[in-house]
C-alpha cells in the first residue's frame, strides 16, 4: 500500500506565507527540515510560490480545498490556537460540528487549515 508522502502548497507570497506556516506547522508538530519544507515523521509539507497571474484561492474551486489535522486533546487544540495568537495571527471562532470541535484557520491566501477535536 502506498502512503501519502508530501503536500505542496502554492502561495502568492512566500514573504507573507512563510511566517504563517512556520507558526502553524510548528504548533501542530511539524519540524522544518529545509527551506520551505516541514516534516512530521510521516508527511512533508512544501511551500512554493504560485505562478504570477493565477487566481487567488476560492473555497469551492478546483484544487486543494483544505488541510485537516486532528488534535489529540483539548489542551493540544488550545495550544495551537494560543501559538497562532502569540505569533500575531487572527484566530477564528471555534465551531461545534455535531460532537466535534473545529477551528478553520485561513492562510494569507485564504486557504483553510482545519483543526478538529473529535468528540
Amino acid at each position: 500500500m502506498m502512503q501519502l508522502d508530501h503536500i505542496v502548497i502554492l502561495v502568492r507570497s512566500l514573504d507573507r506565507s512563510l511566517p504563517w506556516y512556520s507558526a502553524m506547522l510548528a504548533a501542530i508538530g511539524f519540524e522544518k527540515t529545509r527551506d520551505h519544507v516541514w516534516w512530521n515523521g510521516t508527511v512533508a509539507i512544501d511551500l512554493k510560490k504560485a505562478k504570477a497571474g493565477t487566481q487567488d484561492y476560492e473555497r469551492y474551486a478546483p484544487g486543494l480545498n483544505h488541510l485537516g489535522f486532528t488534535a489529540p486533546s483539548r489542551s493540544d487544540f488550545d495550544a495551537v490556537r494560543s501559538a497562532m495568537a502569540k505569533a500575531g495571527f487572527d484566530i477564528p471562532e471555534e465551531q461545534l460540528i455535531g460532537k466535534d470541535l473545529a477551528t478553520f484557520f485561513k492562510d494569507p491566501d485564504g486557504m483553510r487549515i482545519e483543526m478538529t477535536l473529535y468528540g
